[in-house]
């Protein structure tokens, strides 16, 4: 449960600055299972603040330090997290639905199986985030930077990836059906036995990605940049290459039909 004297001060606007913060670098806040549904919390200074079970749905933290915040099975959705520091937060059994993430840094955040369903993190900090087994369906990537982020399982079905950095990524087995990664950067990512049926790749870059046992039927990958993929063992049935750079790509026992 909340502490209560944290909570009053919550209340009372304390933390929307960092004089409170700056006097009490110590104390560990606890807000946990507070109802703090539609709260304004802009620019708050809420550093390893305990959140977890909290209820925040259509809360706004636009621009709020939640650095190693624990948001652990709380209630985010409609949250406005936007341009918010996040940076190794936990948001273990989070709901997330609808929020906005955009210009947020996740670096480090953990969201293992976290639902963001419909999300927008346009232009959001991602990288070496933990976003195994995530549902990621028809969020908004959009320039999301992923360098190094875990997304083996995740749900990324018609997620916009457009112009996105993946490079060095991990998505074994993800669902990307119908993403469109136009001009999205995989360089080196890991996208083994992922579904990228009828993907939109169209001048993304692929240099030496791993799509091992991918699933590529129906995908778009013109003007792409494959130099060094590797393929073996893929389906790329129907897969459309035309203009791409196929230099040093593996196609060992792949199955292909448009060569």
């Amino acid at each position: 449960m909340a502490n209560l004297e944290h909570l009053t001060l919550l209340r009372t606007g304390t933390f929307k600055g960092d004089e409170w913060r700056k006097k009490n670098p110590q104390v560990e806040l606890d807000l946990s299972s507070a109802n703090l549904y539609g709260y304004n919390l802009t620019g708050a200074n809420l550093q390893r603040v305990n959140l977890s079970h909290v209820n925040l749905e259509n809360a706004m933290l636009r621009g709020a330090n939640l650095t190693e915040a624990d948001f652990n099975s709380a209630n985010l959705n409609n949250t406005n997290f936007q341009e918010a520091n996040l940076i190794k937060a936990n948001f273990s059994l989070a709901r997330l639905t609808s929020a906005n993430l955009a210009k947020a840094d996740l670096s480090l955040a953990n969201l293992i199986g976290v639902d963001l369903n419909l999300a927008n993190l346009e232009d959001a900090f991602m990288n070496q985030a933990n976003l195994i087994g995530a549902n990621l369906k028809d969020a908004n990537l959009k320039g999301v930077d992923l360098g190094g982020a875990k997304l083996n399982r995740a749900n990324l079905w018609r997620a916009r990836l457009f112009d996105a950095n993946l490079i060095g990524a991990e998505l074994v087995n993800a669902n990307l059906y119908e993403v469109e990664a136009m001009g999205a950067y995989f360089y080196k990512a890991n996208l083994s036995k992922a579904n990228l049926s009828k993907a939109h790749l169209s001048g993304a870059y692929l240099l030496q990605a791993d799509m091992s046992g991918a699933d590529l039927r129906g995908a778009d990958l013109r003007w792409a940049n494959l130099k060094g993929a590797n393929f073996a063992g893929a389906n790329l049935t129907n897969a459309k290459f035309q203009g791409a750079n196929l230099i040093g790509i593996h196609f060992d026992k792949a199955a292909v039909d448009n060569f």
